[in-house]
This record gives structure tokens, sequence and C-alpha cells, in this order.
């Protein structure tokens, strides 16, 4: 897994939250044994598709293709909790998930 951190150009108006996102988030909580950057991933894109945070889901379904989750297991892990986070949710997180599969196959 590629080191993640916050978008440097948000240190301009916020400093400390991407302060606290690379070196706790990030460089902590990210890097714990206890769970793979697979398993942290599956698990981040769920609960941001289930709580629809679009605007971060985008971002993280980029960094569980590359934490070594398919399309087709995330496909079916958004699949899954329509049935508990919403049809709206699942619809909006597929969505997301077909355009960065898309790009990704044009490269």
């Amino acid at each position: 897994m590629a080191k993640q951190s916050a978008p440097q150009e948000l240190a301009a108006i916020a400093p400390k939250l991407v302060e606290v996102t690379n070196e706790i988030l990030f460089g902590d909580v990210w890097e714990r044994p206890q769970l793979s950057p697979r398993d942290r991933s599956l698990v981040t894109v769920s609960v941001l598709a289930a709580l629809y945070h679009a605007e971060q889901l985008g971002y993280h379904l980029g960094v569980a293709l590359d934490n070594g989750l398919s399309v087709e297991e995330l496909s079916e892990a958004i699949t899954h909790l329509a049935f508990y986070a919403g049809w709206p949710n699942a619809m909006t997180a597929i969505n997301q998930l077909r355009k960065i599969a898309d790009e990704r196959d044009a490269s």
C-alpha cells in the first residue's frame, strides 16, 4: 500500500486537520497490524458507503483496489450493504466504483 496522506492543499486552511490525519489516521491507525490494509479498506469503504459519505468514498475505493480488493469483491460488499444501509447509498457507491473501474481499465 502506498502511504496515504491528506491533500496538502488543505494545509493552508486546516493545518492541524492535515497533521492529525497524516500522523494519527494514516501514520498510526492504518498501520496497526491487527487488520491488513485490505481489511481496513473493506471496512472503510463499507462505512463510507453506508453513511453516504460520497466525497471520501471515491478516494477510498481506489485505495481498496490498490490494497488488493477486486472490483467484484467491492461490488459484492456494496450489494450486501444495500439491504442494511439503504438502496440509494449502495447505488451511489456502485456508480462510483464503476467510474473508477472504467478509468483504471482505460489506463
